[in-house]
């Protein structure tokens, strides 16, 4: 029943792809909003499309989706877990040499994906497939991290995933992704206004503590000075 297909608006769907939309979409609203509930909703999001990639022969679709259930676990414990100074886990960005680092990364991971889905399945655009696993790999890691940048590479897919799935005739999935899209690029803003807003915070922060040390480099002059004229009148 949940796989048995109907038409909504012209469009042939499942109860089940549909489903899955739903919690896509609600999933990457709480990650806009830095909710952990953008972690279970999630696992219930790519557990579905395992089998709706598998089915529409996006081999690597379907894996990409099975390394997401772990590192959806990880990130929901890495999003809940505190620090030494009982803190949890902020928004940062990525470093210049990092950024390089997780660009190779996509680069190699895309061709061993091509080369295997080319080699060993039947998939009907193994390069964007590999391109958009690629992608996705390198995003969900820097999600759990919460790296600023994992938004960009979610837009880059997205708008990718758009075409794709409206190219299988997954039309609802295709309409999910350009949902995702708009939602991945409001998200980089609110993530990045909040990132100012840190970044702003720990300038006034250091900037009163100059002042503060200033303020007691002057009083250290000041004793010195009583001491050197008491000295004098000595």
């Amino acid at each position: 029943m949940l796989t048995d297909p109907f038409v909504v608006l012209g469009t042939e769907t499942t109860i089940l792809e549909i489903f899955a939309v739903l919690c896509g979409l609600s999933s990457v609203w709480f990650m806009k909003k830095e909710n952990i509930l953008v972690y279970p909703l999630g696992i219930i999001n790519v557990l579905i499309y395992v089998y709706i990639c598998y089915n529409s022969r996006l081999y690597a679709y379907a894996g990409i989706n099975v390394f997401y259930t772990v590192m959806s676990a990880y990130g929901w414990y890495n999003w809940l877990k505190k620090t030494d100074r009982d803190d949890r886990i902020c928004v940062t960005r990525l470093t210049p040499r990092a950024l390089v680092i997780y660009t190779l990364l996509i680069i190699g991971f895309f061709f061993i994906l091509r080369f295997l889905l080319n080699k060993f399945t039947d998939s009907e655009i193994p390069s964007w497939d590999a391109l958009t696993t690629a992608i996705y790999i390198i995003a969900m890691w820097l999600l759990a991290q919460k790296k600023i940048e994992h938004w960009l590479l979610w837009i880059i897919g997205d708008v990718i995933s758009i075409g794709m799935f409206a190219w299988l005739n997954l039309y609802f999935s295709s309409f999910q992704f350009l949902v995702f899209t708009v939602i991945a690029i409001f998200g980089f803003i609110e993530w990045r206004g909040k990132l100012a807003t840190k970044d702003e915070g720990r300038r006034t922060k250091d900037e009163g503590r100059r002042t503060r040390d200033e303020g007691r480099g002057k009083k250290d002059e000041g004793r010195r000075t009583r001491e050197e004229g008491r000295r004098t009148k000595e």
